[in-house]
């Protein structure tokens, strides 16, 4: 078979028409899932079969290689990001077997004196913050869905909730392998690789400052907002500054660990001090239950620590598998790594390049792996300190909770599958680097619509690293044909992405399987798109305002 090449002008000889015809995939997905109301993974089905014609008769693209990269895209979706969704809520539930999940909602519960909007505020943002600092891949929003739903707050909030504070901290997430991807993909030196860390750096905060209100907001309307307004300024306001620093001033790959750390703490502090007031009313608006004295009473300190445990051990080894060099560099030989069927050597960029279509899967070093891992020791554990059969828990209820939650996730898995192999025809066949390119050839417009590419990449993968590997050659490109700051222009594809994530289909799945509303994604999408719209107007007026009045934000490192 022939080489197939990129064309971004294949539909007419036009950039604009093509990118046109490119979004018909996307607008498929949402039209069958909020239109038709069709399930979601009916919509990724019918959407996959538009991204697969316009690729064939619109790009050109061989029938062949359109269903090997729907397949290719298809595995990536089951190994390792179904994988790392199933794992993550086994994991939880282990906790939930055991019994010691109630006493991590009493800790919580005592933490922020049974407010749960600042518990949310504690749960969704600061330490889902640290989750995606080490884990990422829709892990964090996985559990702590999960964890925010348990406090008692409804479902379709719980997933708002937490698909909203999965902002700020994504940029930085994983080790911060979105910007190290942009960098690389955009042939940056080290220096400036940092630089761009930096420029998000003064980006993100700006966000991260305002989740906490939002999230008092969701929970209980403006009445939270005026209530917990110390407890949302000082965790946002440190979350920020944290961040601010720490990209700038420090190691950029641990940006998002630092913050919530710093966060957290921040809250702790302020809590010692300072108490939430109408708690009780607030209880009794939610429909929630009274916290007694004998809850209080009755939580002994071994027991916190119990309730505690597993998320330290997350912690440990997510950190020991990332962080450093020696175990990180050993962990990379269990890698299973081959060139995919149909399509090696088979697909070109536009400019001629040799697109890498090889499947790899750290079978050891993956967020999926280091969940079973985490619950495996969380469980010897427990069963080992039971105290006296309180909190019994044995390996066939280990084994249930993972059979279990593989059946119920099943559609889920199915939609993430599906959305995936849309995604890898799409990038493969050229209709998302054409949908870039338009944007690209706006003129001296595209620093305010830079972001937009990456809110598209990510909305469209779900991932903000693909969205970088996507478009970071564009953006310098089109950065340097323009006049304008490279770095800047990476760390607008960087920062956009991050507030795509809430609406993509991939997100919607994980959210919705976590609170029990699979087949509702359209419910979540709806409450999530409007907060999506206006982060990215945000992101897009900053990063306009670098380019100008505010440049001493965005350096320039040559």
């Amino acid at each position: 078979m022939n080489q197939f090449q990129i064309v971004t002008d294949a539909v007419g000889g036009s950039v604009g028409l093509s990118a046109l015809v490119s979004t018909l995939p996307l607008l498929t997905f949402f039209i069958m899932l909020l239109g038709v109301k069709a399930r979601a993974h009916t919509s990724g089905a019918v959407a996959l079969l538009v991204a697969g014609l316009v690729a064939i008769f619109g790009f050109n693209m061989p029938t062949a290689l359109a269903i090997s990269s729907a397949f290719r895209g298809g595995l990536f979706g089951l190994f390792p990001i179904v994988f790392v969704i199933l794992t993550a809520i086994w994991f939880y539930q282990i906790t939930v077997a055991s019994g010691r999940f109630e006493d991590l909602r009493s800790v919580f519960d005592k933490m922020g004196n049974g407010d749960v909007r600042i518990q949310a505020m504690l749960i969704a943002f600061c330490f889902g913050g640290l989750l995606e600092a080490l884990a990422g891949f829709g892990a964090p929003v996985a559990i702590t869905a999960t964890m925010i739903l348990a406090l008692g707050i409804p479902p379709l909030k719980s997933a708002t909730i937490v698909l909203i504070a999965n902002t700020a901290p994504v940029a930085f997430g994983a080790v911060a392998i979105p910007i190290t991807t942009a960098g690389n993909v955009g042939g940056r030196t080290l220096e400036q690789t940092e630089n761009i860390a930096a420029i998000v750096g003064h980006q993100t905060p700006f966000l991260a400052f305002f989740v906490p209100f939002i999230i008092a907001l969701l929970i209980d309307g403006w009445r939270g907002v005026r209530e917990t307004l110390p407890a949302a300024f000082v965790i946002g306001l440190s979350f920020g500054i944290a961040q601010w620093w720490t990209s700038n001033h420090f190691a950029y790959q641990l940006t998002d660990v630092v913050a919530c750390i710093i966060a957290l703490g921040a809250a702790f502090i302020l809590l010692r001090f300072w108490q939430p007031k109408g708690v009780d009313a607030l209880r009794e608006r939610l429909d929630l239950p009274e916290i007694t004295a004998a809850d209080d009473k009755e939580l002994t300190s071994n027991r916190v620590f119990m309730a505690l445990l597993p998320y330290a051990v997350v912690v440990v080894v997510f950190g020991l598998a990332n962080l450093g060099t020696a175990i990180p560099t050993w962990l990379k030989q269990f890698t299973i790594s081959f060139p995919w069927p149909g399509l090696d050597g088979k697909l070109l960029d536009a400019a001629g390049g040799e697109v890498n279509s090889d499947y790899s899967f750290a079978y050891i070093n993956n967020p999926g792996s280091l969940m079973v891992i985490s619950a495996i020791i969380v469980a010897i554990i427990y069963m080992a300190f039971n105290e006296n059969g309180r909190y019994s828990l044995t390996w066939g209820q280990v084994g249930k909770e993972f059979v279990d939650t593989a059946w119920k996730m099943r559609w889920s898995a199915l939609t993430i599958v599906l959305v995936l192999a849309l995604a890898y025809v799409m990038n493969y066949s050229g209709q998302t680097v054409t949908i870039g390119e338009f944007f690209a050839n706006l003129g001296p417009a595209f620093a305010f619509f830079a972001p937009i590419l990456g809110w598209v990449g990510v909305a469209v993968t779900g991932s903000d690293t693909s969205a970088n590997a996507l478009f970071a050659n564009l953006q310098v490109t089109a950065a340097n044909h323009l006049g304008l700051n490279p770095d800047l222009m990476l760390a607008a594809n960087t920062t956009g992405g991050v507030v795509g994530k809430m609406i993509s289909p991939q997100s919607l799945a994980i959210a919705a399987t976590a609170v029990s509303m699979e087949g509702k994604e359209s419910e979540i999408f709806k409450k999530v798109v409007g907060w999506s719209f206006l982060f990215l107007l945000a992101i897009c007026t900053i990063v306009f305002l670098q380019t100008n009045v505010l440049s001493f934000l965005a350096p320039v490192v040559n």
